[in-house]
């Protein structure tokens, strides 16, 4: 019996269809992500506004609640939003009407609040029943001309009002104060950015349509942030994030140093990163002095009052500002990323990223857009005027007539029409006029109005048929935007500058962001690795895991790098900061790099820039190579000795004097210059000595003024000099004499 798709049969299944999932699940998250991408998530690039955000301004332009209005309770403007126009839930549009408030959070904010709105540490608002709100300038820029046709209407949600679909937007906002959001499969970032500088920009694109990027960040150097702060990205990236809509700003706090007398000083955070908590800041700054990260700073206070005032007080008087500053940029979020992604709704309808010029070319675009229809609209107003005007004018040569005709006929409209030749309105604007009027109708009066009106008309009239004096009138309003929050006003003021990093050295940067301290790193046989406090100079009392014993154990500072040099040829760089401390038997080295199977750990050693080793192999090959070039920074090391099985990277010995000397297990020794060992980064080195059978058992360097010495396992020190080695001098890849009289039996220099 073959399955059956349909559901089983109950008492109405009459309008059951079966669906296919994947289609219907498709269909149904395609809605979704259109309706958060166009309704929701990205801004209009005309107005530079969410739906949210045009909502209450709509609704509080409806309410009349303007600039230079009473403040009305946040409640009733949430409750109006809500009922009227976006049906959703009262927190959210309450927050979005508490960020478009607050002056650190928004460049130009569109409302002004009264009561508490929240502060920059990240402390909420009060409850909507207790704040207060009004628009501001800002916002009645955006609205300028809605209520002349200037732009289309929809029906909201439940059909019962209408709706802008995108506001007449006189001011910039798009730039100015910038958006974020996260739609589906899209987001959009857009930092905000100086109005002065973005008129600036439009009125030279209205004069060049063609001008590059290049051209307008003359104008607009890059975003102007209202919490202030220093922008340390370089102009090629500034470029090409405003050329590609896409990148990102580093941006800094601002600091100085407060000279406290007699050579001590303390550092004053001025301002801080946009989008930054700065209680979450200081706690964060707090937590890492705690966690011994920052060795240069003594301790941190928030003086903050209405400005920001963050105090950092260094350990000590000969500590460097910039380098502590440094540290911490590194560390916390006195340095942030502020990303740059200019993803808008072009034309309201379809989602795009777009480059700084098409942002200004479309949001000119829509400004003379709004001019045309709010000079047709004016101009319809006009002829409406004008022809009732007429009609006027015929009623005050003929009052006496008319005013008979009223009194008499049954239905004066008609007679009226008839005898004067009037048109409908006419007829019902005289029928309409009170009696006191009858006292104004004077001939030059009306004359002088129809005059007016007539002239301009005429002026409207050839705006609409010129392109150019069309945009000389856009130009014009820009202007205005611009006078009215120039540079030199309060709120125009640039309040982010840019700078370039200083070049600090990044080894004096890492050295500070680590408290030194003596240590004592220990090396098991098996690879296993710890760092104990303090310099220990007996390490025979530690304990290892079974089986396990002791390899390697010499002192060094947590600030020290430390080199690891396996058996295959390869290098690790680990940091002694970040070691296991001293509890239980460490951990095992591989957990920490990418070490192979068949290797082993065949030395480590503190690094030291100033050094150069010599690196030498079972078979008798090897190489000088500065510990500089040793220095690895992944898991993965660096290749340095090229061995294969079953040779094997065997001696690490630095490199002092001017000659080596070398003993093969075949116990001859053989001495030559240190000149004919070349020095590389990376090998299989030159042959030192050779062997029928057997290895190298030791190698050392030394200057043949003081003399090779060594000591026997009794302790004894034996030492020859200048022409007492004669008889095993030679040339490197010989094969050597038999080793000295006294040579220690295992072959090693040292015993």
């Amino acid at each position: 019996m073959g399955k059956n798709l349909n559901p089983p049969s109950g008492g109405d299944d009459d309008h059951i269809v079966p669906v296919d999932l994947k289609a219907a699940l498709e269909e149904r998250y395609l809605a979704y992500a259109l309706s958060t991408i166009m309704h929701r998530a990205l801004p209009d690039v005309r107005d530079g506004l969410k739906p949210v955000h045009r909502r209450i301004v709509h609704a509080m332009s409806e309410m009349g609640i303007r600039p230079n209005s009473a403040f009305k309770k946040c409640a009733r403007i949430v409750g109006d939003v809500m009922g009227k126009f976006h049906p959703h839930g009262d927190a959210s549009i309450y927050d979005a009407l508490v960020r478009l408030s607050q002056d650190f959070a928004i460049r130009y904010p569109l409302v002004d609040g009264q009561g508490n709105f929240g502060n920059i540490d990240g402390d909420g608002a009060a409850a909507m029943r207790y704040t207060e709100a009004r628009m501001t300038d800002v916002a009645a820029l955006l609205l300028e001309g809605i209520e002349q046709d200037a732009v289309d209407f929809r029906p909201t949600y439940n059909e019962e009002d209408e709706e802008p679909v995108v506001m007449p937007g006189a001011f910039p906002n798009l730039l100015a104060n910038g958006s974020s959001g996260i739609a589906v499969g899209m987001a959009t970032s857009i930092p905000p950015h100086n109005a002065h500088e973005i008129c600036d920009a439009a009125l030279h694109l209205i004069k060049h349509p063609d001008a590059s990027v290049e051209k307008l960040l003359e104008f607009i150097p890059g975003p102007d942030l209202p919490t202030g702060g220093i922008i340390i990205e370089s102009r090629e990236n500034i470029l090409e994030a405003y050329k590609t809509g896409r990148g990102g700003f580093r941006v800094r706090a601002k600091w100085e140093t407060e000279d406290l007398g007699r050579g001590g000083y303390q550092i004053v955070i001025t301002e801080i990163p946009f989008q930054v908590q700065k209680s979450r800041l200081i706690e964060k700054i707090a937590e890492l002095l705690l966690a011994r990260r920052l060795p240069l700073l003594e301790d941190v206070r928030d003086e903050s009052a209405e400005d920001v005032r963050i105090v950092l007080v260094p350990k000590n008087r000969t500590v460097d500002a910039t380098l502590l500053m440094e540290s911490l940029f590194r560390l916390s979020d006195l340095e942030s990323r502020i990303p740059l992604n200019m993803n808008v709704l072009s034309l309201g309808r379809v989602p795009k990223v777009m480059a700084l010029n098409e942002v200004l070319t479309e949001w000119l675009a829509h400004r003379k857009e709004v001019l045309v229809r709010r000079s047709k609209f004016r101009l319809a107003a006009i002829d409406r005027r004008l022809e009732i005007l007429g009609g006027l004018l015929i009623a005050y040569l003929n009052i006496d007539e008319i005013i008979r005709i009223i009194r008499e006929e049954d239905e004066p409209k008609p007679v009226m029409m008839a005898r004067f030749g009037l048109t409908d309105n006419q007829a019902e604007a005289i029928l309409n006029m009170r009696l006191r009027s009858l006292r104004k109708l004077e001939e030059f009066e009306i004359r002088t109005e129809f005059d007016e009106l007539s002239k301009e008309k005429g002026e409207i009239e050839s705006l609409l048929a010129s392109d150019e004096k069309q945009w000389q009138a856009v130009s014009w309003e820009i202007g205005e935007v611009k006078k009215k929050y120039a540079k030199a006003t309060e709120l125009g003021r640039r309040r982010t500058q840019f700078a370039d990093a200083p070049n600090a050295d990044v080894e004096a940067i890492q050295q500070a962001m680590i408290e030194k301290e003596p240590v004592t790193i220990v090396i098991s046989q098996k690879g296993w690795i710890r760092a104990l406090k303090g310099h220990m100079s007996d390490t025979s009392s530690l304990t290892f895991k079974e089986g396990d014993g002791p390899k390697l154990a010499f002192p060094a500072q947590t600030t020290d790098k430390l080199l690891l040099v396996t058996t295959g040829g390869k290098v690790y760089t680990l940091g002694a900061d970040k070691l296991p401390g001293g509890r239980g038997h460490g951990e095992p080295v591989r957990i920490m790099v990418d070490m192979e199977n068949d290797q082993d750990i065949l030395t480590a050693f503190v690094h030291d820039a100033s050094r150069k080793l010599l690196i030498v192999s079972t078979g008798g090959n090897g190489f000088v190579i500065p510990e500089t070039e040793m220095v690895a920074n992944t898991r993965k090391g660096k290749q340095i000795m090229n061995v294969s099985m079953p040779d094997e990277t065997k001696l690490v010995v630095p490199v002092i004097g001017d000659h080596v000397a070398v003993v093969g297990e075949n116990r001859k020794m053989l001495t030559f210059p240190l000149s004919q060992v070349p020095e590389m980064s990376r090998g299989k080195g030159v042959r030192l000595q050779r062997y029928k059978d057997g290895g190298v058992s030791d190698v050392k360097c030394f200057a043949i003024a003081t003399g090779l010495s060594w000591e026997d396992s009794a302790g004894r020190s034996f030492s020859k000099v200048g022409d007492e080695l004669l008889e095993w001098m030679g040339d490197r890849a010989g094969v050597g004499r038999s080793v000295p009289k006294g040579f220690p039996r295992s072959g090693k220099f040292g015993g």
